[in-house]
């Protein structure tokens, strides 16, 4: 069989840069299979995708060595138009891929350039439409779809055009877990249903391999570090050496002192072979106790009551009752649309309540207007996109210090202190337009923390984040959470991130107040994990499988044991 995607000896190099990019890159992709591409940011793999879609060499010119082929064919012969019929990506700032006014506009537009009859169209857009489950929201805008609608619309768009290969950047950023969960069976269905090649480029791992995958090809500065079968590479120190994250289940057996081998088939915690690390996994667990982090009992913000609807008569959010303690880490949880941005928005000030009241230190702050809230409480916002309105790096983390009046000398210090913390120190003087959709987010969460707030809410604050870039924020907002004593309040899809990092978890399902409670608790609690859209951790599953009575208890011991890893590496 010939393979469908080849490259040889390829090398490539941006124009505007000095070292190349990719670099001596050989594999081989043949019809039908599914491959996971993994690697830190900056690695080279988006590049990589570039190639394969044809933005390289068509968009983005440089100098390419060595040789490469799609389906056959030397890309640089055939043309943008031409592998775009071969391959439809799905990109992971789905906002930059909407054309339409309407989901079905959207959808339908590669068949309009196509000059498809409109019967033939619609019936086509339907049959898509049905397999991704969005049939109801064809008459909506995709501007006005939460996270996952938006990803199963831009799914659609190129499904409907019947390419040969589906090319997938960073497909679960922006979706909770559950919906996480649906993404990666539906694209195993359709791998399977339409017999496409698959490739999938993603960070969060251990989620893309709740389905199998033939084969995870590793990049690291620009090379391929190892291509491979899932288990094979579970089982080897590649994944922690390029720094990804390995699936929570093999740190915990680590940690317990295990070797992971080739033969336990670690691909999935449900199906692993687990009789020779049990005894070890049970010892370690009940090693002894560590201590737990202490937070104060000051009140910092309390949310009455608060009840919310855009359309009279259809409440987003319904009587929530929480509070938040000084110094503490939150996290907010729960399915896509269920109103976790929605609550920050009314927090914030840019949204009004129907009823219930926001107590900052104890004042009702109902009579603040958003730019003296703005001064107590800063809001980093899902899309980067929507908050960026400089178009250089400096200028943009300035803005907020600059229109307050404070002292140009000051403002540089400040600027340039966030931003070293923040990774983007290098880049002060680039264009906005030259970052990555994950830089850009950093720049918005450090044009915030610039501003030093006494309580900061992130929406999604690590989506799109390898996870040398997702460690490097967190242990940053970790160590202004306790230097500083600023509250956090995460908004988040990433369970991992709310395990490790959060105090506390209240989770929000169609608008009410379901549970508050400690991570742990929460993502060992099967009820609200259905409830809510979100998914066990796998070191329930773990516990469960070995026999241990308490497993939110051996969850709560594994998140105490790795900061206390954390603070003995600091």
């Amino acid at each position: 069989m010939e393979p469908i995607i080849e490259f040889k000896n390829f090398s490539f190099k941006y124009r505007s840069q000095v070292e190349p990019t990719l670099i001596d890159i050989n594999f081989s992709i043949y019809p039908g299979e599914k491959v996971l591409i993994v690697g830190p940011s900056g690695s080279g793999k988006s590049t990589l995708a570039h190639c394969i879609n044809g933005l390289v060499p068509f968009s983005y010119t440089g100098e390419i060595t060595g040789e490469y082929r799609i389906g056959g064919k030397d890309p640089k012969n055939l043309g943008i138009f031409e592998l775009s019929k071969m391959v439809g990506t799905v990109l992971q700032d789905t906002d930059g891929q909407f054309i339409g006014l309407t989901v079905a506009e959207d959808i339908a537009f590669a068949l309009e350039n196509d000059n498809v009859l409109q019967e033939e169209m619609k019936q086509r857009v339907e049959e898509v439409a049905q397999m991704v489950e969005i049939k109801k929201l064809l008459e909506h805008s995709p501007r006005e779809l939460s996270g996952g609608q938006k990803q199963r619309v831009s799914m659609a768009g190129v499904m409907v055009d019947d390419v040969d290969i589906l090319l997938f950047d960073e497909p679960l950023a922006n979706l909770d877990p559950a919906t996480g969960k649906k993404a990666i069976n539906l694209i195993d269905h359709i791998t399977k249903d339409k017999k496409v090649t698959t490739i999938i480029i993603e960070h969060r791992l251990e989620d893309v391999l709740y389905r199998d995958v033939d084969r995870i090809i590793v990049i690291g500065e620009g090379r391929i570090v190892a291509d491979t079968t899932p288990d094979k590479l579970l089982s080897s120190d590649v994944l922690i050496s390029q720094g990804i994250r390995e699936p929570l289940y093999l740190t915990a057996l680590k940690h317990a002192g295990c070797k992971i081998t080739e033969k336990s088939r670690p691909q999935h915690i449900e199906s692993m072979e687990l009789s020779e690390y049990q005894e070890k996994l049970r010892e370690w667990y009940q090693s002894g106790s560590i201590m737990q982090k202490k937070i104060s009992d000051e009140k910092i913000l309390e949310i009455k009551d608060l009840s919310f609807s855009y359309v009279s008569g259809k409440p987003i959010l319904q009587h929530i009752n929480f509070q938040v303690r000084k110094g503490e880490i939150l996290a907010i949880a729960g399915k896509n649309g269920a109103g976790k941005s929605t609550l920050s928005n009314v927090i914030c000030g840019f949204l009004k309540p129907e009823s219930g009241n926001i107590l900052l230190q104890g004042e009702d702050i109902s009579g603040l207007s958003i730019k003296e809230r703005g001064e107590k409480i800063g809001l980093v916002m899902q899309n980067p996109n929507q908050m960026i309105s400089k178009a250089m790096i400096y200028d943009e983390v300035a803005l907020g210090l600059q229109v307050r009046g404070v002292a140009e000398e000051e403002v540089r210090e400040r600027v340039y202190d966030t931003l070293k913390i923040c990774g983007l120190y290098p880049f002060r003087n680039w264009p906005v337009s030259a970052l990555s959709f994950g830089q850009k987010k950093r720049v918005t969460i450090a044009s915030i923390l610039v501003m030093n707030p006494k309580l900061l809410i992130l929406d999604e604050p690590t989506a799109g984040q390898d996870y040398r870039h997702y460690t490097e924020i967190m242990e940053f907002l970790k160590e202004i959470n306790e230097k500083y004593a600023i509250t956090i309040i995460m908004i988040t899809h990433d369970m991992h991130l709310m395990l490790e990092y959060a105090d506390r978890a209240v989770v929000i399902a169609d608008g009410q107040l379901l549970a508050d409670d400690t991570p742990a608790r929460v993502l060992t609690n099967e009820k609200i994990a259905g409830k809510a859209y979100l998914k066990k951790t796998s070191l329930y599953d773990l516990a469960l499988r070995c026999k241990i009575d308490d497993p939110a208890d051996f969850v709560e011991f594994f998140i105490r044991y790795e900061r206390m890893l954390r603070e003995r590496e600091e």
